[in-house]
């Protein structure tokens, strides 16, 4: 006869092997939901993507050090910058230029691609900057004052009549005209001064650094990045602010880093960077 079977009472012999097993079962299911979860999560997953940045040429340097420390902090996350007259590059991608995000070196040019509908979302200030005569080292004109570039003789570079640079630096003579000493005609005599139109304002500062022209006017920050010019200042009451604006390309195709991107750089930390090269706080 074979032995009596033991079981607790209430309990079928047999009845725990498939209650268990059920168990382990949906423990098992819960758990692979769960790593399924986090492994798609927005915030486990790491960024991959490569932002192309259409970025003013004065913005070079800041930006040399502001790249870097961005991707630092946001693993597989590459940025190209590419640097030119901020009315240039606006063309470009008007044309279809491939780009994610565009730095302007003033408001304009940023809201143009708004208003044509090249972007998403609106014109974002970043930074500020002024403006300043530069001379070569040495000085070899004997430049001492702004008036001086309507002194005859003396060789003034310029930049291309769209480029931010030309618009801010027209102004300033406009307002220089109205002081005491630089004459109704100075505006004119400025203008006949000027013995080329350069591609951009890093152009202009590198032509004026070899000696290839006397004078220039261009952003502080511009004359505080080369070591091969000396700054003569602009008074306060004939300068004008620079705004420089941002915006996210329509056409691209990692909008949110695009916009991360751009918000980080008009924030403090950005900020922070681009203090170091002399920018000042967007107005």
């Amino acid at each position: 006869m074979n032995p009596p079977t033991t079981s607790r009472p209430g309990t079928r012999p047999g009845a725990r092997t498939p209650r268990l097993v059920a168990t382990l079962v949906t423990t098992l299911l819960v758990v692979s939901s769960c790593g399924a979860a986090a492994a798609t999560s927005p915030s486990a997953r790491p960024t991959s993507a490569h932002l192309i940045v259409f970025a003013a040429a004065s913005l070079t340097q800041a930006l040399a050090a502001a790249v870097p420390a961005y991707e630092s902090s946001h693993p597989g996350l590459t940025l190209t910058v590419s640097p030119g007259a901020s009315s240039a590059l606006r063309v470009q991608i008007e044309q279809g230029a491939p780009a994610d995000v565009f730095l302007s070196a003033d408001t304009v040019n940023a809201q143009a691609l708004v208003t044509e509908k090249l972007a998403d979302g609106a014109a974002v200030p970043f930074a500020g900057n002024t403006l300043t005569v530069i001379v070569p080292d040495g000085n070899p004109a004997h430049i001492s004052s702004p008036v001086d570039l309507g002194r005859p003789g003396v060789r003034v570079v310029a930049a291309g009549s769209q480029v931010p640079i030309t618009k801010y630096a027209e102004q300033v003579v406009r307002n220089l005209a109205k002081l005491p000493g630089y004459g109704a005609d100075f505006a004119s005599r400025y203008e006949a001064n000027v013995v080329s139109h350069e591609d951009d304002v890093s152009a202009v500062v590198a032509k004026v650094a070899l000696g290839e022209g006397d004078a220039a006017i261009v952003y502080v920050t511009d004359a505080k990045s080369s070591t091969h010019v000396r700054s003569i200042p602009i008074p306060a009451s004939a300068n004008v602010p620079a705004t420089y604006a941002g915006v996210v390309v329509g056409s691209s195709a990692h909008l949110a880093d695009a916009h991360a991107f751009l918000a980080w750089l008009a924030g403090p930390d950005g900020h922070a960077i681009l203090a170091r090269f002399g920018f000042l706080a967007a107005p």
